[in-house]
């Protein structure tokens, strides 16, 4: 099967390695620990951790285009920044 069209990088393969992973650890600690921890945050909706993860990594696609929009690359300030969404996600959302 020929993927040289895909362009692939470590970087991207890094990428979506961190994506599974991170989808992978979430299906772990929901196996051991079931339910998700549903709670209503500061979106004002219930949310469960998938949920926060989902939109942790939707809000980070968004900020890493603007950043590349806005200010070009290289992107290591859009990952602190992206870091910091997640965090908050995860704790306010």
């Amino acid at each position: 099967m020929d993927l040289s069209w895909m362009a692939w990088t470590w970087p991207t393969a890094i990428f979506f390695i961190t994506i599974a992973l991170l989808l992978l650890a979430m299906g772990a600690w929901e196996y051991v620990r079931p339910g998700g921890g549903p709670r209503v945050g500061i979106l004002g909706f219930e949310t469960t951790r998938g949920d926060r993860l989902f939109i942790s990594l939707l809000g980070s696609a968004f900020i890493s285009l603007a950043w590349l929009g806005l200010l070009g690359p290289p992107v290591w300030g859009a990952l602190v920044v992206c870091l910091i969404y997640a965090v908050a996600v995860f704790r306010f959302a």
